[in-house]
């Protein structure tokens, strides 16, 4: 019998494009189809490099080369065109972290592959971090009891360099957020998939130490979460050279378990390497105390094996193909990415009105959360 390969097609060709293509390579039965820009000339230079098709038209594209799935790319406010356009055409899509950059962009992408019966899924890749699954797999199993606190903090660094790296960074028009839009969403997804669905929000955005930018580059907010449990969200761009990111939870068992995602200074995609690997850092579980180091050691050994800026890409590449031949749901799915969106909007909103925000979340007619912020602070 033979076996089936997919066609697999990228939209945008930024750097984290570069990423995705090497996890597809990596792939025994995917093969990277061909990939999209709104530059042609830059879809051509990547296409020469991966040596594989540029097109000018996610349609032709998908049809030209049966793409089974699209996986978008572009800056976060560009991820609906060729997200609505590859599901229109009949492709399967994976969209990078976020999903959007407000809930409009999100509810159109998610409308559209509903419509033509296409999976959605959202790139977040540490969900496949050893630590990051083994927190999950205790708290499921009940060995903290009910969840009933949560921690997020992470404290990076970002500087002039990285902003002036590409044109649509630090910019609300082009970026949509700052720290919370850009570098929290895998924090913030993780969090959210260990605690579940959110009641209430109040949060606070500044910028403290980059005025060469527009948007926040710290946020903190308290969170009520509808099982009943309280959380704690802190994320800043202000530290230099960068910390650590951290998710903890505690449970009514007294047990707590947690994951340092992200060590050192931070990782950024296509402008560096990981620094520290994940590792479990906080286990008090009765009798499970003592293996923390065990996992520490065979954690750090099995990521460093290989590429991690690559590999867990890869992983979440493969659990949407298998989803496609599966016929099931992929791991990560849009209207889960939403619940990001519905967060970071929330911690927006309430710093403009000074209120707290129950969810659900709705997009605000006219312009959004954060562009009514803007023109009342008179930021533009």
């Amino acid at each position: 019998m033979t076996k089936r390969i997919y066609n697999i097609s990228i939209a945008g060709c930024g750097k984290v494009a570069h990423l995705h293509a090497k996890a597809i390579n990596n792939i025994p039965d995917a093969r990277l189809a061909g990939v999209w820009s709104r530059t042609s000339k830059r879809a051509r230079e990547f296409a020469r490099l991966y040596k594989t098709g540029a097109y000018s038209d996610i349609d032709k594209m998908v049809l030209g080369e049966e793409s089974d799935l699209v996986i978008v790319c572009t800056p976060h406010p560009f991820h609906r065109q060729p997200a609505v356009e590859a599901a229109e055409a009949g492709a399967n899509v994976l969209v990078e972290k976020p999903l959007a950059s407000d809930l409009k962009d999100c509810d159109t992408i998610i409308n559209a592959c509903r419509l033509r019966y296409c999976k959605l899924g959202v790139v977040s890749q540490r969900r496949w971090y050893a630590p990051v699954r083994r927190v999950k797999e205790a708290i499921d199993a009940g060995k903290i009891g009910k969840p009933v606190l949560a921690t997020v903090t992470m404290l990076g660094w970002r500087d002039k360099d990285y902003y002036h790296a590409d044109a649509w960074r630090g910019t609300w028009l082009m970026e949509g957020g700052g720290v919370l839009v850009n570098q929290a969403p895998h924090q913030l997804d993780i969090l959210l998939w260990y605690m579940g669905d959110i009641d209430e929000v109040y949060g606070v955005w500044r910028n403290l130490n980059h005025p060469y930018i527009e948007v926040d580059d710290t946020a903190a907010a308290i969170v009520k979460f509808r099982n009943g449990a309280i959380g704690n969200i802190l994320v800043s761009n202000s530290q230099k050279p960068g910390i650590y990111g951290k998710v903890h939870v505690h449970g009514e068992n007294g047990a707590s378990v947690g994951v340092q995602t992200d060590g050192g200074a931070m990782f950024i995609a296509g402008m560096t390497g990981v620094a520290e690997p994940p590792v479990n850092d906080l286990w008090t579980i009765p009798g499970e105390e003592k293996s923390l180091k065990r996992w520490v050691k065979e954690d750090t050994e099995a990521f460093n094996s290989q590429d991690p800026t690559v590999y867990y890409m890869q992983c979440q590449i493969e659990d949407f193909i298998n989803a496609i031949r599966d016929n099931r749901e992929p791991s990560v799915t849009g209207e889960f990415g939403r619940k990001t969106v519905e967060l970071f909007t929330a911690i927006y909103q309430s710093t403009r009105d000074n209120i707290p925000v129950k969810f659900p979340v709705k997009h605000e007619k006219g312009l959004d959360g954060r562009q009514q912020f803007i023109i009342r602070n008179k930021i533009l």
